[in-house]
């Protein structure tokens, strides 16, 4: 559960607009049942696609999910090889029940480290489910916070030697408008599950005033249930974005 829960208060919104959420304990859902990991990332899956109903059915308008970063590179070989094809098998199975249900698809990272392969289902699941607007989920896969920050900031870089910006224009508005959420709203609320409470490097930039939720439920267990209890401890936050609390509204 959280460090703390602070008392419901009128100002506080019901509903977060955008909700990330860190994936965290398909291993040790596995290994506590005596299972092979891959057993674990198969009951993740079904965990994806209950949050994913979840949050659509409540109105949430964007959740990003964090399904592989930067650092999960350099976890052995073989693991690396069964996650990106139990990510590819998830794909071919999920996107046309997304798209049916008008979910657009979104991904972010350095996805030029991906096989070509699934390069090219990712590019085909984001082109079926563009003009989707129930909700959108965001797939941060091969993604690193700091890659994320230093991206964008290559990118103003450029377009200020290309004569495009002047270096006084670099502002967060700028900054903003690089990163790889870009056009979406900041998440309102992170939740991590298995028991960890770090952001281990995800959208560094985009979380400054998001509500930490953290639990110990491991990510295969994380159902309807565990999700409501999120949301209810958001909105149970009085959302003050550096106010004293006396200057936030409680009517």
């Amino acid at each position: 559960m959280p460090r703390s829960a602070a008392t419901p208060d009128k100002s506080s919104t019901a509903l977060p607009r955008h909700v990330a959420v860190i994936m965290d304990g398909n291993g040790r859902w596995a290994a506590r049942r005596a299972l092979p990991r891959p057993a674990g990332h198969h009951m993740g899956v079904k965990a994806v696609r209950q949050t994913v109903e979840g949050c659509a059915k409540r109105g949430v308008e964007v959740l990003t999910l964090f399904a592989f970063s930067s650092e999960n590179w350099q976890r052995p070989r073989e693991e690396v090889s069964m996650l990106m094809a139990r990510f590819l098998e998830a794909l071919d199975n999920e996107v046309d029940d997304l798209h049916r249900n008008n979910i657009r698809l979104r991904f972010i990272g350095r996805l030029e480290q991906l096989s070509t392969a699934l390069r090219e289902r990712m590019h085909a699941a984001e082109t079926l489910t563009a003009g989707n607007r129930k909700m959108t989920v965001v797939i941060a896969i091969a993604y690193g916070g700091r890659w994320d920050i230093a991206a964008a900031a290559q990118e103003l870089a450029r377009r200020c030697v290309a004569g495009e910006k002047r270096v006084e224009e670099v502002d967060e508005a700028a900054m903003a408008g690089c990163v790889a959420l870009a056009g979406l709203p900041d998440p309102d609320l992170f939740i991590r599950t298995g028991g960890e409470q770090r952001i281990s490097n995800f959208l560094l930039w985009n979380l400054a005033y998001t509500e930490l939720y953290f639990c110990d439920t491991l990510w295969p267990d994380f159902g309807d249930a565990e999700l409501a209890t999120a949301l209810d401890y958001f909105a149970s936050r009085q959302r003050r974005f550096g106010l004293a609390p006396g200057q936030v509204e409680t009517g």
